[in-house]
């Protein structure tokens, strides 16, 4: 079962970041990756994905360095069906 990391202060350059929220009354996500500083970070199209896609989609561009972070906003609790949430 894969094992994301809880979304800290600062990530790291390189990082890539998983956004869960609620739409409606579903939970949705999308992903992005952190950049410099001084640059916007990316986003990656596929928004409005579902939380398996979004964590799929992830793995796939950390090429299996980067760090992956999960992102829980207000209402939306982590599912044990996705992975391991460690803080």
């Amino acid at each position: 079962m894969p094992t994301y990391q809880q979304l800290p202060v600062n990530p790291v350059p390189g990082a890539v970041i998983v956004k869960l929220y609620r739409s409606g009354d579903e939970v949705r996500g999308y992903v992005r990756k952190v950049t410099d500083a001084s640059e916007d970070d990316t986003v990656f199209s596929g928004e409005e994905m579902e939380p398996e896609s979004a964590l799929r989609l992830a793995k796939t561009h950390s090429e299996g360095t980067a760090p992956i972070y999960v992102e829980l906003v207000e209402g939306v609790q982590w599912d044990p069906n996705w992975g391991i949430l460690a803080s």
